[in-house]
């Protein structure tokens, strides 16, 4: 796991080869990579949000009560874990469109990889700032968009033109599924599960 996630950083298009050669089921792939990964920007945000904490406008940090940030950092941990599985099964789904076959395995590995930048962004959870969250997570969401349209054509055996447009298709769901936990965050706010502050 830890060597695909250095050649994805350092030479993707080898990477994406040597990742497409592999046999890898699913649930290996999110034992050693999207459980342990996914875990980065969840822990970091729960130490962050709980002993760190922000500044806003006072020298007084403000921090969220542990049991909150335990309850939302739980949260957030299953969203990931069940947005690359539905990545995953987006990607297969589509890849009807354009000729191509890979299994519904391959396409959850291809999702899990392409969002390894995002996980290890979270890291910037560790210090809650927001001009720190912003560069680092527009980083993150950059090369995880590089990888994205490097990797679909030398994954899916298909031309880098019909690539680009099953990139662009898969950033696209990418968003909606995005905007859809945003919304589903906003709802369990609304029942009580959101946080809570301490001065």
């Amino acid at each position: 796991m830890i060597h695909h996630v250095l050649g994805l950083f350092t030479h993707p298009d080898q990477e994406w080869k040597e990742i497409k050669g592999e046999e890898e089921s699913i649930g290996h792939m999110y034992l050693t990579h999207v459980l342990i990964l996914a875990a980065i920007p969840v822990v970091s945000a729960y130490i962050g949000t709980t002993q760190v904490g922000w500044t806003i406008g006072t020298a007084e940090a403000v921090k969220l009560t542990q049991a909150s940030a335990l309850q939302m950092t739980a949260l957030s941990y299953l969203a990931m874990l069940a947005g690359v599985a539905v990545m995953g099964a987006f990607i297969h789904w589509m890849a009807r469109t354009y000729d191509s076959s890979p299994t519904i395995t391959d396409c959850v590995v291809f999702a899990a990889y392409t969002a390894t930048p995002l996980f290890i962004g979270g890291l910037a959870a560790l210090y809650p700032s927001l001009w720190l969250g912003m560069i680092v997570g527009t980083a993150a969401i950059c090369y995880t968009v590089y990888l994205l349209y490097q990797g679909i054509p030398i994954f899916m055996d298909i031309p880098k033109e019909e690539g680009f447009l099953f990139s662009s298709s898969i950033l696209a769901v990418g968003l909606v599924v995005l905007v859809a936990m945003i919304a589903t965050a906003v709802i369990f706010w609304g029942f009580g599960v959101g946080p809570v502050y301490l001065r």
